[in-house]
């Protein structure tokens, strides 16, 4: 889909919000297309620019936040992987990220995104601690794995701790918050910020959306 998309971009560059260390990024680079990637962590950005000197390509990587993205010239198409969308957990948060890829998109421009899907057995999840999988790490050694999952059903964040437990006896606790955004919900702020949604699909090669979806994909067009 990425590069169905990329390819109709005329004109403009590809803008990857949440880049990463460029997993999507650097093959679209390698593809022919120019790309653009934003991403808070300069850790992640600082690999990034790493794998791409490697790989031979330039990319324009720009280290800060999404919502103040304010591009010379706007993307012909945009898009958000990893669940990224799911990390904007305020209203507010989600207003200011759509208002940002507006900003920086043609008129035209496809926005594609994805965010896990607020299916009952997601959000059902036991608040006590689960174990997950085991790990082998670089050394030999094993390392247990256990999560802890609270909904809050009012603010429609998932609180989850991971629990990293060695053979060692030593732990390590990492904590993350996630907001689930309902499909309606989605279609009414993506109206409200004046995208026109194009379909929601259950992966990035749109299968039907079902009510036992793990992910939901959003492809939408700036009107």
């Amino acid at each position: 889909m990425l590069l169905e998309y990329a390819a109709q971009a005329a004109g403009g560059a590809i803008l990857e919000i949440g880049c990463g260390t460029g997993r999507t990024a650097i093959p679209l680079a390698e593809a022919g297309f120019e790309v653009v990637g934003v991403d808070l962590h300069e850790g992640m950005l600082e690999l990034a620019r790493r794998k791409a000197e490697t790989a031979g390509v330039e990319i324009r990587w720009i280290a800060g936040d999404a919502a103040a993205l304010n591009l010379t010239s706007p993307a012909g198409f945009a898009y958000m992987t990893g669940n990224g969308f799911q990390h904007f957990l305020t209203n507010e948060d989600q207003n200011q990220l759509f208002s940002a890829v507006s900003r920086n998109l043609k008129k035209g421009g496809v926005f594609a995104f994805d965010t896990r899907f607020p299916g009952s057995e997601e959000l059902m999840q036991p608040e006590t601690e689960e174990y997950w999988r085991t790990a082998e790490e670089t050394d030999g050694s094993r390392t247990n794995l256990y999560t802890i999952a609270r909904y809050d059903a009012l603010t429609q964040i998932q609180h989850y701790t991971t629990i990293r437990r060695q053979e060692n006896g030593t732990e390590e606790r990492t904590h993350i918050d996630l907001r689930y955004t309902y499909p309606q919900e989605l279609l009414r702020l993506l109206e409200q910020a004046g995208f026109e949604a194009e379909g929601l699909y259950a992966d990035w090669q749109r299968s039907p959306l079902r009510p036992d979806s793990y992910s939901m994909v959003c492809v939408c067009r700036k009107k």
